[in-house]
């Protein structure tokens, strides 16, 4: 059982978080991720550079409706942050929205504003680092932005100063800053899923899990000015500590995941499972209450309780408004969703087509990630259960794209393939399956056509 008073034990976390870094420390498996993930950091930047000095794509996309419009010769022309040379090829469709928040905030007049509205002095919560800004007048249309959290883009502001020293110009050096972000995120991430696999599968099963993360079909984004690579170190580690017990740490980067991408806040459902499990809920009933067992559920409940403070605060309450109006995006939007799946059948049913090529995989990544939670219930609860609200989130959202991307933050997924890859016909055969896929889609987002 796990003694969730020693939450709050300064000398408990203490010796705990040493001993935890030794043995971090001394498992050589870590070094092998590492030079994994430098490979692959290696061969994914070289691809994308590679790529326009010997290919071109033929414009425009039709994978979904809108597209044509969007990816036609110069549509991008425009969008101030999307132009930047250096790196362009790692710089696509919301990139611009996390670079914009870095360099001018979230009211920069460089980024498209929406036919939506929200008083500043109308936010319930305005305190800081909530507080409304001053210079937003009531009735201004809301930027775009505003529908991505604000982690990823402080985090690359940070990473920013330094390389500043470099000479490159600010757009440049924020691009710099959030692909390294970015890619240093992946890596925790790696190296947290290899442990989480490790308990199960061994060292071979933890390389094959890690391995497999950064090539799948939508890994690439794990390289990209998005956030999937700073979600999944800060969630994966979430995951893992609380598996360790070290609940003061897997809180607080709960905390952080959830200021990251708004899924962070179903991180609350692993750290509640081990909540329970422990038996801490006991010392709440009258006979036996501790108050060190309420400060353990509010821990446990960190995520919630970080989500509803930003969810009732100017950027909250916008942010549901933006999503509302220009993305077309919700909690459990069922008539948006039963529509526009049903549309998905339709094409599918009529043929090849580039939407049905793109389909697809956006159905074969959300019906495995619904399958890989469902078998890691028995194995992995904690797991399945953060997986199983992200999978199925992200489909009942509205909109009947971009899941095979969102599933990269599921541990089940990579977790059943790490199983299977234990017979040697089925790793090579998914190892190579999944790096083509992966290298189309790349190809897509480098040359800012739509990859989900």
């Amino acid at each position: 059982m796990f003694e969730f008073g020693a939450w709050i034990s300064g000398v408990y976390f203490r010796s705990s978080r040493e001993d935890m870094m030794k043995k971090f420390f001394a498992d050589p498996g870590h070094r092998t991720v590492a030079l994994i993930w430098l490979g692959w950091v290696i061969a994914i930047m070289g691809f994308q550079a590679y790529l326009p000095a010997r290919l071109e794509l033929a414009r425009p996309d039709y994978a979904i409706e809108w597209t044509p419009q969007e990816t036609r010769a110069g549509a991008q022309d425009d969008k101030l942050y999307l132009n930047e040379p250096f790196l362009n090829t790692h710089v696509s469709w919301d990139s611009e929205f996390y670079l914009g928040v870095a360099l001018e905030g979230y009211h920069s007049e460089n980024i498209r504003q929406v036919n939506g509205y929200f008083d500043p002095s109308d936010a319930v919560l305005d305190v800081w680092p909530f507080t409304a800004p001053a210079s937003v007048p009531p009735g201004q249309r809301l930027s775009m932005s505003m529908a991505f959290f604000p982690l990823y883009p402080l985090a690359i502001r940070a990473s920013s100063l330094p390389l500043s020293l470099l000479g490159m110009t600010p757009i440049a050096t924020a691009t710099l800053a959030a692909v390294s972000v970015s890619l240093l995120g992946t890596l925790a991430g790696m190296l947290a899923l290899y442990q989480l696999a490790k308990d199960e599968l061994g060292e071979d099963g933890g390389l094959r899990a890690a391995f497999y993360l950064v090539i799948f079909p939508s890994g690439f984004f794990l390289a990209q000015v998005y956030t999937e690579g700073l979600f999944v170190g800060l969630a994966f580690w979430s995951l893992l500590m609380a598996r360790r017990g070290h609940f003061v740490w897997a809180a607080a980067l709960a905390v952080l995941a959830t200021y990251a991408r708004a899924v962070g806040v179903l991180l609350a459902l692993p750290l509640l499972y081990h909540w329970v499990r422990s038996g801490a809920w006991k010392q709440l009933l009258p006979a036996n209450f501790s108050p060190r067992a309420l400060g353990s559920l509010l821990l446990a409940a960190a995520p919630l309780l970080a989500f509803a403070l930003w969810r009732i605060s100017y950027y909250g309450q916008s942010f549901t408004i933006v999503e509302d109006v220009w993305f077309g995006r919700g909690l459990l939007e069922w008539d948006k969703t039963f529509y526009n799946w049903g549309v998905v059948l339709g094409i599918l049913r009529d043929g090849v087509s580039q939407s049905a090529a793109y389909y697809s995989l956006e159905l074969a990544g959300i019906l495995f990630g619904f399958v890989a939670c469902l078998i890691g219930l028995r194995r992995h609860p904690d797991l399945a259960l953060f997986g199983l609200a992200a999978v199925f989130l992200s489909f009942t959202s509205g909109q009947a794209q971009g899941m095979y991307r969102y599933i990269l933050v599921v541990p089940p997924v990579f977790l059943l393939l790490a199983r299977a890859g234990k017979h040697a016909a089925f790793d090579r055969s998914w190892s190579m399956v999944s790096l083509l896929l992966m290298s189309i889609m790349a190809a897509l987002f480098s040359f800012d056509l739509w990859a989900g």
